[in-house]
């Protein structure tokens, strides 16, 4: 069975429940078009947290980038010196 096929017959379903509910007196807002922005609104709303999500993400990787760098830099600093004297001890020897 096709996706579109499977997908009508949900939604004639939704609509014969909501139908049958309101006739009842229960409530009118059980219908295709109420379940699908409650759909769309939760895809929105699931965007954004991803959004978000990424964004954090990318702000913890470039902090650590940034830690890195500083930590390597810093030790060429120290090291340099070191191997500065270790060349010339060679040199001269």
């Amino acid at each position: 069975m096709n996706t579109q096929k499977f997908l009508n017959m949900a939604l004639e379903g939704v609509d014969a429940v909501g139908y049958r509910l309101d006739q009842m007196g229960i409530t009118g807002k059980l219908n295709r078009h109420n379940i699908a922005a409650f759909l769309m609104a939760e895809q929105k709303h699931l965007e954004g947290e991803w959004d978000s999500l990424q964004v954090r993400m990318n702000l913890r990787r470039s902090q650590f980038e940034q830690v890195t760098q500083q930590i390597e830099t810093r030790a060429a600093e120290l090291i340099a010196p070191a191997l500065s004297q270790v060349n010339r001890f060679r040199q001269s020897h």
